[in-house]
């Protein structure tokens, strides 16, 4: 049974080289397009689209407008099509607030129709598996989250997490639960560049500790998380007693950068039982070996199970190679990360 999408976007050409691309997929059946929301509302009535991509700079109302009223009267899965601007970023990242499942851009500025049409195939593919319900109810998680955990003393450990779709939600609810003197965190979340600088901030700016998009260089600090950026792959290093990352370019890992493969498998290498792995809801399998790898290095590792996953994907193939030593829900996983790191 096919997919059936439909694209919301005010540029004609948009539309059309979405509908293009799609059209070679046997999977996916673009089954309209609208050049505003208010077409999109009357669509969505008639059509019943699985999945919808939707921009949201638009004439008459804008995206994220209309994402709130989707998401109250009709919720189903929406990704979120945006330009690489700064102000692009920044209303995508409000758009995973309210509720939209993954986020990408458009062609031309980062990526070429190619490479656009193989990740909103991808996307599409993932998006048309998620449990909005579930969706929701891990957003209201979140904004009743309200005590923070406490570590007694300061750890040295490496905290490694990897995430995709619905890995926005997941890692703010980490996130946001951990003391200023959390272990220091790695992570890499599926995301485009630019995208990561965004998302790094806006959890900077709810945290008690610190978030930022890595650096090539940056260290691995108590009290400190850091996020790959969009397109590139980060690795974990060490000099001495002090653990520090490398953002490099690569080809595509499991058809990734940043690839959690790639983080994990160096975690292993360089932290071995002095680190914590921790693979989150998303589509495919990247990770599932890395974690495996960190499982036989000696470190600790944790899968998110099925019930609390946007989509289960990674932990599912993660889990299947018994790389998990404990299968947790989301609700459970910063204080076993606490836990751990004493």
């Amino acid at each position: 049974m096919s997919i059936k999408v439909l694209i919301v976007d005010d540029s004609a050409v948009v539309r059309n080289i979405f509908s293009k691309e799609l059209a070679g997929d046997p999977d996916i059946e673009v089954v309209g397009t609208a050049p505003d929301p208010y077409v999109a509302r009357d669509k969505i009535v008639k059509l019943k689209p699985d999945v919808i991509t939707l921009d949201i700079e638009m004439p008459r109302m804008d995206g994220i407008t209309f994402l709130r009223k989707l998401m109250k009267h009709y919720p189903l899965p929406v990704i979120v099509v945006s330009s690489l601007t700064h102000k692009g970023s920044e209303l995508a990242m409000e758009a995973l607030n309210y509720g939209a499942v993954e986020v990408m851009c458009k062609p031309g500025q980062a990526y070429s129709v190619g490479d656009m049409s193989l990740s909103l195939i991808e996307k599409l593919k993932a998006a048309a598996r998620v449990d909005i319900k579930n969706l929701e109810h891990i957003s209201s998680t979140i904004s009743k989250q309200q005590v923070k955990l406490s570590l007694t003393k300061t750890t040295n450990k490496v905290v490694a997490m990897g995430a995709s779709t619905g890995g926005t939600q997941a890692l703010e609810y980490i996130l946001t639960a951990m003391p200023v003197n959390a272990p220091g965190i790695i992570i890499v979340q599926h995301m485009p560049a630019k995208f990561t600088n965004s998302f790094a901030q806006r959890l900077n700016d709810i945290s008690t500790i610190e978030v930022k998009e890595a650096e090539d260089g940056d260290r691995i600090n108590t009290g400190r998380a850091l996020i790959a950026p969009g397109n590139f792959h980060m690795v974990l290093r060490r000099s001495g007693a002090n653990y520090f990352v490398q953002v490099k370019n690569g080809p595509l890992v499991k058809r990734q950068r940043p690839s959690v493969e790639i983080l994990f498998n160096s975690v292993a290498k360089y932290a071995g039982s002095n680190a914590v792995g921790v693979i989150l809801t998303g589509m495919g399998s990247d990770g599932a070996d890395g974690l495996l790898k960190m499982k036989k290095s000696g470190a600790a590792t944790i899968a998110q199970d099925e019930e609390s996953c946007v989509v289960f994907g990674m932990p599912k193939e993660a889990i299947k190679l018994d790389a998990a030593d404990k299968i947790l829900n989301l609700a459970k996983i910063p204080e076993k990360i606490i836990a751990l790191a004493q």
